[in-house]
Formats: C-alpha cells, sequence, structure tokens
C-alpha cells in the first residue's frame, strides 16, 4: 500500500476544507496512521490538516482522546461507541470543525464472536453531527487498511462539501 494511492482523494478533501477555512484531525486505531499520511503527503497540508491521534490501544483511546474505558468492557473497541467517542474526543482535544476515527480489526488474527476480520467502524463529523458506518471488508491485513483509508477520505470529502 502506497500512500501516493490516495492522492487525488486526499487532493479533493483538501480542496473541500480550504473552501470552508476548516481544520481536520483523526483518530485511528487499526488504520495506525495512514489516513493523517495519505493528507499530509500533500505539500500545503498544513493549512488544513491539524493533527492524526494514532491511538492503537485501548489504554491510549481513553489517554489521548477520553474514550470512557468501560465502553471497551461493554461494546469493545471495535463498535459504532468507541468509534464516535474517539470523534468527540478529538473534536475535544483539537482545535478543528472536522474529526474522523477509523477502530477495527485488519487481521490476521484479533476476531472475536460477531466481529471477524475485516470489521471497521469510522465515524466523522463536526462538534454539531457525527455519522457512523460499519464497513466488512475483505482481504488481508493490507487490503482492509487500505480500504479503510479509501473509505474514510470518501467520507470526510462528503462531510467537507
Amino acid at each position: 500500500m502506497d500512500i501516493l494511492d490516495f492522492s487525488e482523494q486526499a487532493a479533493t478533501l483538501a480542496s473541500a476544507l480550504r473552501r470552508r477555512a476548516w481544520r481536520l484531525a483523526t483518530a485511528e486505531s487499526c488504520t495506525g496512521g495512514l489516513v493523517a499520511a495519505a493528507c499530509t503527503a500533500l505539500p500545503g497540508s498544513s493549512d488544513w490538516f491539524e493533527r492524526g491521534f494514532v491511538t492503537y490501544t485501548n489504554e491510549a483511546k481513553t489517554q489521548l482522546l477520553g474514550v470512557d474505558a468501560a465502553l471497551f468492557a461493554q461494546v469493545g473497541a471495535v463498535s459504532e461507541k468507541v468509534a464516535r467517542a474517539m470523534v468527540a474526543g478529538a473534536l475535544q482535544h483539537a482545535p478543528v470543525q472536522l474529526a474522523l476515527a477509523v477502530t477495527g480489526i485488519a487481521g490476521p488474527g484479533g476476531a472475536v464472536s460477531g466481529k471477524p476480520v475485516g470489521t471497521v467502524w469510522l465515524a466523522w463529523g463536526t462538534a454539531h453531527q457525527v455519522q457512523a458506518e460499519r464497513l466488512q471488508l475483505p482481504g488481508d491485513r493490507d487490503a482492509v487498511r487500505s480500504a479503510s483509508v479509501k473509505a474514510a477520505l470518501r467520507r470526510l470529502i462528503e462531510a467537507a462539501t
């Protein structure tokens, strides 16, 4: 997977965010910062990309984003509630108008009952509205992570236009 593969989507996102004078923060788990990397691969991204949180562990999600630790026992890290809480934390901890969260099971291990490899939750939004989407992606670890980045960028473009 090459972050340059996402350059067209990232450029579209950049244009949309610049038009609105918005800044973006990402909160990523299974993608490990790939969305942030795709965004910052563009020259001039400091105009619209504020920061990325790579919160791979539950502890990091709690410490850096303020996700309630009880949620992990209740619904698991790969869930709509956690993805939404990650967005809320990113919005709270960064001076941005738009935030994105990705949490999922990229594989090859990590599957649990009801959440097979390829299960990914995206959440994105503003202080006024957050949306979430469950993806069930095929393929190996690289394929799941790549498809997650593509889907995340697509949702951010929609939110910013």
